[in-house]
């Protein structure tokens, strides 16, 4: 039976979350320690364990025919690359960062400087649309030092929470693009291994959008119904049941979470009661 092969991150955070989103997706993965690659018990997947910035090229070849990748990489990797979905986890920023003690005023005093990175087309592209021009220096592992032991004046790496950036005494001045998690797809993918991105692209998107997503129930007095389902952003129109008492329904709908604790407010005052809200698993429009 045809397979499509994906690859993943072969460890770190990233690795979790992906496979975490093909779980939720109800696919099974049959992966032990320290493996390069596994199989689907129930669907026809295999998985490819791999360097992060080596998946850009084993798309491009037609090793794999999709990836779960840091959109990151692919900017500095992988512009060639088509992205068929953004996947809502591991986001970050790609970002210049300079020694706490060091004044900065704009980008323009990077010009000249020394920046050590992981990531040089990206910082070179960023700075040549600002009219400016620096010495890189390409490091593959931890950036952060590179300030510390006089190798660069500033460095340009991830960013997830700073707290790495605080502790060797940087600070964040110039976010150059912000990254999260996608789903890529390879130049090469077979017709056949195109119907079986369908139907995994389906249900990744059910699982998305399950994740923006809570299911609402609340009480309504009938004679507030109107106002209070004028408030509700629901799929296309809310549930309304009669209750057991007289004079009062019950309303189910679907809120996006973003805008929840909002939404919710509005429902107290306009006189909503019994609010139960509701984790949804999948959610297929």
């Amino acid at each position: 039976m045809k397979k499509i092969k994906i690859a993943i991150q072969k460890s770190g955070r990233l690795n979790e979350d992906s496979l975490k989103i093909l779980k939720d997706c109800g696919i099974s993965i049959d992966n032990g320690k320290d493996q390069l690659k596994a199989s689907s018990r129930n669907f026809p997947l295999e998985v490819f364990f791999l360097r992060n910035g080596d998946i850009p090229q084993y798309l491009r070849d037609g090793v794999v025919d999709i990836a779960i990748i840091g959109e990151n990489v692919l900017v500095e990797k992988g512009h060639d690359i088509s992205v068929i979905e953004k996947l809502g986890f591991s986001k970050c920023k790609v970002s210049l960062a300079i020694p706490k003690t060091m004044k900065y005023n704009s980008v323009e005093d990077f010009q000249g400087k020394r920046i050590a990175t992981s990531y040089p087309n990206t910082v070179e592209k960023y700075l040549k649309s600002k009219g400016v021009q620096a010495d890189l220096h390409i490091i593959n592992g931890s950036v952060e030092i590179a300030p510390n032991i006089g190798l660069a004046d500033a460095v340009c790496d991830i960013v997830s929470s700073g707290s790495t950036l605080f502790k060797n005494n940087l600070k964040e001045v110039e976010v150059m693009h912000t990254s999260e998690a996608v789903l890529a797809v390879s130049p090469k993918i077979s017709a056949e291994s195109t119907e079986l991105l369908e139907k995994l692209h389906f249900r990744i998107q059910s699982v998305l959008l399950a994740r923006k997503s809570k299911y609402v129930l609340l009480n309504a007095p009938n004679n507030k119904l109107d106002e209070i389902i004028d408030l509700l952003p629901g799929m296309r129109s809310p549930t309304v049941l009669p209750l057991a008492e007289e004079g009062w329904s019950s309303v189910h709908t679907v809120i996006n979470k973003d805008k929840f604790w909002e939404v919710i407010q509005e429902l107290k005052e306009a006189g909503a009661e019994g609010i139960l809200v509701c984790p949804i698993e999948k959610m297929v429009l």
